[in-house]
């Protein structure tokens, strides 16, 4: 089993053009475009979040540590 060779490139093409028709192949690579683009500037997003240093509260460099559970909401 080898990769797609043109031939069948050509017959995939040719199965979207019957199933779509030619007036809609443009609006339909216009709209994957537009999805590969939003999804580019996602995960470009998300790789700038993983390197910025996250901000520390209280402006020390301790961690901070949550608060103490309580009793009052417990057991109604």
């Amino acid at each position: 089993m080898g990769a797609f060779g043109w031939p069948h490139l050509l017959l995939i093409f040719a199965v979207i053009v019957l199933l779509f028709g030619a007036t809609k192949l443009p609006t339909l690579a216009r709209s994957v475009g537009q999805s590969a683009r939003a999804f580019k500037g996602e995960m470009k997003a998300m790789r700038e979040d993983d390197t910025s240093p996250a901000p520390v509260a209280g402006g020390s460099s301790e961690p901070v540590a949550p608060p103490a559970p309580t009793s009052a909401g417990i057991g109604g």
